[in-house]
This record gives structure tokens, sequence and C-alpha cells, in this order.
């Protein structure tokens, strides 16, 4: 079984802004508040105490009372969302989108690593209560990134129209999308576990919020998991003042773009708008915008002054959606939130914004790059022990991966690198002496000196290219093996769903994955089953 461990440094699935962020690199310091060490909590929750007023707390249980009376909410939810009224009760929070039955594998593993991480700091902290939530991104509109999972390496796709928030989506039609589904789960007993789950979410619910929270609840309820809906007007209310300074001074604008200029080579996740806000209705999302004194709903005839609009915030708050700029501040509006949990290019996107959190006075939340994981059979793992591969043989890319195995398992020297070095050190030579006799030979020599390197690179292609046919049968196992780990030569976790894994573990799955992820760690998690 291979036994080194890969870091999200040296994973290559990482960008530099984050991998800089995970080192504490000095110049995207200033692009975070805290680092996310159990130390840094303790002024984290000191400072969140003093800038969190507890009567929100009041209007945020009344709504995830109200969104769970929806399901069976186990004991373990609602006391979580009970201790909430207390103004010692912070939450960790991690976000996604309603993917059809989750969609990707790491949707398990941010929720997973937000309940750890509540869990290390209960021990830590335990005169504090610490609750993990689930913020669902109701409010989106991209339903082609969520229409959609992989299992077993088929793309299962539910076909429809959408253009408003998803979660008010109906779930109208997916009948026939499970009876297609089932036909690939077979009739284990896992498998009528997970047609029930999906017949229970999607097909016993009439929109896709209510269909996630059900899943999401039956998966991780007894964890304590709250599941947050924040497409609401009681929670939205409390963000006024917030969206009036959005519309009338376009603070997020200024300030992002202020981070932005700073960010060098680094690639920009998120551009801000003027205005980082859509207006919303069961079949619209679309986005305000300020344009000849009038404040414009895009691609509608809807328009307002900016009397109307502030009327109109004022009576339904619910209409006006925050955008990925946004949002994150209105989370840490509404909950009493230490931490964010996400995958890189939400980090990314958050290391954004931490000037203009600033600006608006608000506690700027502690950032953790959500775990990451490669689910193995032992059989894999025996495999890889028989064809001598570490996990940082694994992690490579495909096409490195091969060279340097054929290398490795050569009989002879392929790398020609110490005969170039001493070509290298011949023209040297060479070139000295021209220097001392006559310049006008120096262009030959230089263009013999290319010649021959050329030749010697040449030559080594055609000699790795005769070993890999050599050796063709023991590249074809490691290239197969690869694939299974690391299916379209990508990560696990974002092709695969869970379903193709509980199809075989069942209901020690998701337990197992909670035992073995370290909330914490920026290592990948390798787990056998």
């Amino acid at each position: 079984m291979p036994s080194d461990c890969i870091s999200f440094q040296n994973s290559g699935y990482f960008s530099s802004l984050i991998n800089d962020y995970l080192d504490q690199k000095p110049n995207v310091q200033p692009l975070y508040h805290r680092f996310p060490t159990l130390e840094n909590f303790g002024p984290q929750i000191d400072e969140k105490k003093a800038n969190f007023e507890d009567n929100k707390r009041v209007v945020l249980v009344a709504a995830l009372e109200a969104q769970h009376a929806k399901i069976n909410a186990s004991s373990a939810t609602l006391n979580n969302i009970k201790l909430l009224n207390h103004s010692n009760t912070y939450t960790i929070t991690t976000g996604h989108q309603l993917n059809l039955f989750s969609g990707p594998l790491y949707f398990l593993y941010k929720i997973i690593s937000t309940i750890n991480l509540t869990k290390e700091l209960q021990q830590q902290y335990p005169e504090q209560n610490f609750v993990p939530v689930y913020w669902m991104a109701t409010e989106d509109h991209d339903f082609e990134e969520i229409n959609y999972f992989t299992f077993k390496g088929k793309k299962f796709c539910w076909n429809r129209e959408s253009t408003g928030p998803v979660g008010r989506l109906s779930t109208e039609g997916l009948e026939d999308f499970l009876s297609i589904f089932a036909l690939e789960l077979g009739n284990s007993t896992n498998a009528e576990t997970l047609k029930k789950l999906f017949q229970e979410a999607y097909l016993k619910h009439t929109n896709l919020a209510d269909a996630t929270r059900y899943l999401a609840n039956t998966l991780f309820g007894h964890f304590g998991l709250v599941i947050l809906d924040a497409d609401d007007a009681h929670l939205k209310r409390q963000f006024i003042p917030f969206i009036k300074e959005e519309l009338l001074k376009q603070t997020a604008f200024s300030k992002v773009n202020e981070t932005i200029e700073q960010f060098g080579n680094y690639t920009v996740q998120v551009n801000p708008r003027e205005i980082n806000l859509f207006f919303i209705e069961d079949n619209l999302r679309e986005r305000i915008i300020f344009e000849d004194g009038l404040y414009k709903i895009n691609n509608t005839k809807i328009q307002f002054s900016e009397q109307e609009l502030l009327a109109e915030l004022e009576l339904h708050p619910e209409k006006f959606s925050p955008n990925v700029v946004m949002r994150p501040l209105y989370q840490e509006i509404i909950l009493p939130n230490l931490a964010y949990i996400g995958g890189g290019g939400e980090i990314a996107y958050w290391l954004e914004l931490k000037s203009f959190f600033d600006a608006v006075k608000v506690t700027f939340p502690i950032l953790i790059v959500r775990n990451s994981v490669v689910l193995a059979t032992e059989k894999q793992l025996k495999k890889a022990d028989a064809l001598a591969l570490t996990w940082n043989d694994l992690f490579q890319k495909q096409v490195q991966l091969i060279n340097n195995k054929t290398k490795q398992l050569s009989e002879f020297a392929i790398d020609l690198s110490n005969l170039k070095q001493q070509l290298q050190q011949q023209f040297k030579t060479l070139n000295e002496l021209t220097s001392k006799t006559d310049r006008s030979f120096e262009g030959a020599v230089k263009a013999q000196e290319v010649k021959q390197t050329k030749g010697l690179e040449q030559l080594e292609k055609r000699l790795l290219k005769a070993q890999k046919r050599k050796l063709a049968d023991s590249l074809s196992r490691i290239t197969a093996l690869q694939n299974e780990l690391f299916p379209n030569q990508s990560l696990q976790e974002r092709q695969a769903n869970f379903s193709e894994f509980y199809l075989e573990n069942g209901e020690q799955l998701i337990p197992k994955l909670i035992k073995e992820i370290k909330a914490l760690s920026t290592n990948f998690t390798i787990i056998t089953f």
C-alpha cells in the first residue's frame, strides 16, 4: 500500500493563489483575516461575539425551525438550532449548489469537513457551542451546472427549462429520470436504498430546495447538520442596509477592484459588477443595472426610480438576491459564523473580498480549503504495490507518469542529460577558443551546438518511444489503475457521484468518511474500503 502523503500544494490540482495561501506567503496575508488554526479560533470567537447582535439569532432560529419542519429533522439538528439562540453558539458554514442527487463526491467532503471541524472546536473551546451549517445555493440560476451527475462514467442529465432561482424549480418530470437511473443501479439491497432515497427526495418534494434539504438531512442529519435556505424574506430583511449601500454607493465594486489590482500574476476568480445584485421572482433572476438615472432589470422592461426601488426593497426584500460577490457578506450578516469551508475556487474568490468586508465593518471569516479525498479499494492498492507506484506517481499527469515509469523500468538509461551537459561543456570550451582566434567562427560553432543538441533530444525521444513499446504491458496496467482512481484524468471527487460508492459500501460509507477525514488537514486523505 502506498504510504506517502500528497499535500494540496504538491498535488498539481490547486492554483498558485491557493498554494501561496496555504503556505502563508507574505504577499497573500493582506487578503485574509486569520489563518485556519485551532488557536486562531479564540480571537475569531471574541471578535464575532462583539460584532454580532443577539436579536439576529431570534430571526435565524425562527427561519430554521420553519424550514426544518418540512422534514423529519434529527434531534441532534433540532438541538443545534435551539443552541443558536444562545450568544455562545457559533456556526461553521459550507455552501454548495443544488446539484441533482448531490452531484460530485466533494459535496460530501464539504459537509463532512464542516461537521468534523465543529467537533474539534468543541473539544478546544468547551465553553462555546459550534453548529455545522450547509448553505443551500437556492438563489443560483445556472441550471446547466447542476442538472446532472456521473455514475460509473455515465452522465445522467435532467433536461428541462429553468429561468429563475433553482431552489424554486419544480421537480416535475424526475420520475422518468429515476426510471433510467434505476436500471443502472441494479437490484441489490444498497441499490434499492438509493432508489428510495432519490424517490423520497425528488418525487415527494415539489421543488429543488425542499428535495435537496431532504437529501442532505437524510445523509447527515444525525450528525447535527443544519441546512439553511437563505431565500427567505425575514432573513433578507436583515440585509436591507447592505443592499441599500450596494444600490446607492457600489462599495463592493470599488473595494474588490482595489484588491484585484494587487493580485499581480494570480488568476482573478470573479470580477465585481457595478451593482452585485439580482432581482428575482419565481421565473426570473436578472441583474439590476443603473442606466440613464434609472434602475433597470436586465432583459426585461421592469425599471424603477431610486425612490421606487428603495420602496420595493422595504416591501419585498426577498426579491433582491446577492451575486457571488455579495453572497458571502449576506452569509456573515445573518449567521454567527466563524469560518467558511470551500473548494479552491471558492476560497480564491473569498480572498478578493476582505477589503470590502473591512469597508462595511463586518468580521471576515476564517477561510478553510475543504478536505479532498481519494477512495480506493484494497485490490487497487495491491495493484499499486505490485506496480511500485506511490501516490506521488499516481497524482502526476498521465504523460509525465508514463514517461517517468518508462525511464525507471528501462534496463538502460534513457535520460541523456549527462551527454547534453558534456556537449554543453565541449562547446563552452570551443567558444572560448574561437573568442581568442577568429570571432567569425562563433556563428558556425553556435549552429553546430544547436544541431547536435537537437540530435540528442531526438534520439532521447526515439529511445523513450521504443521502450514504451517494449514495456507496453506494464505501462498499460499503470494507465488503467490511474484511470480508475482519477477518472477522465481528473480528481475522482470532481467526477463521480456518491451513489457509485454507496452501491458497494452501503451505510458504512459516510461514517467511514466522518471517521477518517481531518478537518484542518491540507493533505489528500486516502481512504480504503
